[in-house]
């Protein structure tokens, strides 16, 4: 049991800490991008690139989740 979490490390080093990063990464782009709504909601103007930057950064950034997650070998 030991040796293969040890194989499973040296094959995906830091994959629990990138993860991490991911995670909070991606709740940042997603609170940003709910505050923009809320924002256009009110009736507020919100500069269409902040948007798109808030909206590339969410799909990034869910899309590292997505590609880093555990795969059955």
């Amino acid at each position: 049991m030991l040796r293969q979490r040890l194989l499973q490390e040296s094959r995906t080093p830091w994959r629990g800490l990138r993860r991490l990063l991911w995670l909070a990464l991606f709740g940042s782009a997603g609170l940003g991008s709910a505050v923009m709504a809320l924002r256009l909601s009110s009736g507020n103007d919100v500069p269409l690139g902040d948007l798109g930057i808030q909206l590339g950064a969410l799909v990034l950034f869910a899309g590292l989740l997505w590609f880093d997650r555990s795969r059955l070998d």
